[in-house]
């Protein structure tokens, strides 16, 4: 009753609190006719908040809603921990109540009530529960007494305990710290697992569990101990190897492999690598021809539901003969050399091999030649080819012996062919620089190439890829002639002499001989023109390729006066009807294809007067001279009457 009492008095106070701010937190609707408000929501815990693992929990849920006479007010409640929905329900009183009972660990948490009321909704306080101590975990073992790595069932418990629970199993000596052995999830309140114990000797088994909440993880105690033995297990297999270890090609061998005192339901097993060579109940024999490749570790396994024991043994297995050897004498093999094949052992037993039982044969691409240990030929293009060779022998015990070497491939190399030399470019000028190029048509690669040239220093040059290019660079010459001077050897074999290609090859290319200096002459001559007559430049040069291109120029006119082509090597303008003005100085180039222009000195051409000019400019001056004679006479004819005049003045006086 004074429980009771107390949450009245709660309730009143928070209804007090509610109706002070009605304004801000509860809203009115009409619907029809009806008017409601959500005052007040309420969470009780009973016993308490606080409480033990195991003891019966109520929530309670309560509502109290204003209202315009609805009738048939329904109400929707939703109990939430930590904010997941754990309850709901719809109806028409004004509590509800959720029981847990009885509470455990897992319920711990924060709850909270919410209730909905048509289209409006409120929730209580948040409250929170805890609920303290975790069930002691059960273990139980199918098995106490295993043999040493044998596999047994183990089981740990929490029938009471609820949510999510990790189960932890260790194993306890009577010496030393407890050793975590395996650790589990379980989806209920139980884990069942597969252990494995492989001390020889007494332990303690013992498990525990941890529940993940919210607030952190809770670790509950330990759970009962048991005693566990375990035993030996006694079933390492005995091999034994006949007649030895070590034997030779085509001996029998046999190896005996078994347990003994074995258990029931055991197996062994006789492996070789990872390929079993046999396998039986308990024991097993193994007969077998030793041949090469045989020798390694050969491995004896008992094996017993999961529980496994190996023996080991290595055996040698020496050869009667070795691997044949099939060997060229002749490396570097060109078409038409002659190159011969010998198969041959370097290990050979004759103790053990029946006598004169040892044959030879050779292949070329798996088709026998000869059924002898050498094979000679000539190379050509059919000869190539994957050489092999075969050796056969049956020994003592009449057990018949066939190895093969390795393939030889044989190509037969190309001779390489005289080479061509030509220009780079197909062009070369005299006086400049320019490239050679050394080619040979045929030959195997590589290909080497050396240019000897009217210089000191031959230069060479290695082509070791399709594609590639022997090009050899050299400063200019200044004659045709010395292109003959240019030799190319190419050489692909140290035993073979190198082919020769000469310069006479050169002279089919384009050569082009830059224009030497102008000369430039002027006809009639510079020092006899006259105004009125015709002059012509003439300008010609010694040595250039045609065709040439000449142009004249004056030095106070720019600009060319005149260009000409020729092929020839001169060319010439003429000036008709020459003008005082023409005088002057003159110069003419030279140039051709190979872009080098040459200039002429300069020459001055002075243009005199013509006759009727000269007698005019005469006549001219002699007129000129009278009038000026007149003048003087005149003048000394005043002079002398003024002097008589005032001499006769003064004879007065």
């Amino acid at each position: 009753m004074a429980v009771e009492a107390g949450y009245i008095v709660l309730l009143l106070l928070q209804l007090q609190r509610e109706s002070r701010s009605w304004d801000k937190s509860t809203r009115l609707s009409q619907e029809g006719a009806g008017v409601y408000t959500i005052d007040v929501v309420g969470l009780t815990i009973r016993p308490g908040s606080t409480v033990q693992s195991g003891t019966p929990v109520t929530l309670r849920c309560q509502v109290r809603v204003s209202h315009d006479n609805i009738p048939h007010l329904e109400h929707e409640f939703q109990l939430r921990q930590d904010d997941v929905l754990i309850y709901s329900s719809t109806t028409k009183e004004d509590s509800i109540t959720y029981d847990l009972d009885p509470a455990r660990a897992a319920d711990s948490g924060s709850y909270e009530c919410r209730v909905t009321v048509k289209d409006r909704s409120k929730a209580s306080f948040s409250k929170i529960l805890e609920v303290t101590g975790l069930q002691a975990p059960i273990l139980y073992l199918n098995k106490t007494s295993p043999y040493e790595s044998e596999e047994f069932t183990a089981a740990c418990s929490a029938p009471e305990e609820k949510g999510s629970l990790v189960f932890r199993f260790y194993q306890k000596f009577r010496t030393g710290e407890p050793q975590r052995i395996k650790q589990t999830a379980a989806t209920g309140n139980s884990s069942e697992t597969t252990l494995v114990l492989r001390a020889i000797g007494d332990s303690f088994l013992y498990c525990d569990y941890e529940v993940n909440l919210v607030s952190g993880a809770r670790r509950s105690n330990r759970s009962n101990e048991i005693t566990v033995i375990v035993k030996g297990l006694y079933i390492s297999p005995i091999m034994n190897v006949l007649p030895s270890l070590d034997v030779f090609e085509c001996e029998i061998l046999e190896v005996v492999c078994k347990v003994i005192n074995p258990l029931k339901n055991i197996d062994v097993f006789l492996t070789k690598g990872r390929r079993i060579l046999k396998q039986a109940p308990v024991s097993l024999s193994h007969r077998f021809t030793a041949q090469e490749g045989d020798s390694g570790e050969l491995v004896c396994k008992a094996e017993w539901g999961n529980v496994q024991k190996e023996t080991y043994r290595t055996i040698t297995v020496k050869e009667l003969f070795s691997k044949p050897h099939l060997t060229v004498r002749t490396t570097d093999i060109f078409e038409g050399d002659r190159f011969e094949l010998t198969c041959s052992v370097s290990i050979y037993v004759a103790e053990r091999i029946s006598n004169e039982s040892m044959r030879f044969s050779i292949y070329k691409d798996n088709v026998k030649l000869t059924s002898a240990a050498s094979y000679a030929t000539v190379a050509n293009p059919s000869k190539n080819g994957n050489y092999t060779c075969k050796a056969t022998a049956s020994s003592l015990t009449h057990c018949f012996v066939e190895k093969e070497s390795h393939a030889v491939v044989v190509k037969a190399k190309v001779p390489v062919s005289k080479p061509m030399l030509s220009v780079v470019g197909g062009t070369l000028v005299l006086g400049k620089r320019f490239q050679l190029l050394c080619h040979s048509d045929s030959g195997t690669l590589p290909i080497t190439y050396t240019l000897n040239s009217p210089g000191p220093l031959a230069q060479s040059s290695v082509v070791s890829k399709p594609g590639e290019e022997a090009i050899f660079s050299f400063s200019a010459i200044y004659k045709t002639s010395d292109l003959n001077s240019f030799l190319c050897h190419a050489k692909n074999s140290e035993h073979r002499p190198p082919m020769i290609g000469t310069g006479q090859q050169l002279l089919l290319s384009t050569i082009i001989e830059p224009v030497s200096i102008p000369v430039l002459m002027v006809l009639p001559g510079a020092g006899d023109v006259s105004e009125g007559q015709d002059v012509t430049l003439v300008c010609s040069v010694v040595r250039g390729t045609p065709p040439i291109s000449f142009s004249w120029f004056h030095t106070e006119t720019e600009g060319a006066l005149f260009s000409q082509t020729s092929e020839k090597l001169k060319g010439s303008y003429s000036i008709s009807n020459v003008r005082g003005e023409q005088r002057g100085q003159y110069y003419c180039v030279g140039n051709n294809p190979a872009n080098a222009t040459k200039q002429s000195l300069i020459i001055t051409i002075g243009v005199k007067l013509a006759g009727w000019k000269k007698g005019l400019i005469a006549v001219a001056v002699f007129c000129i001279l009278l009038i000026l004679a007149l003048v003087l006479i005149v003048a000394l004819k005043r002079r002398l009457l003024l002097f008589k005049r005032k001499r006769t003045g003064e004879l007065s006086v």
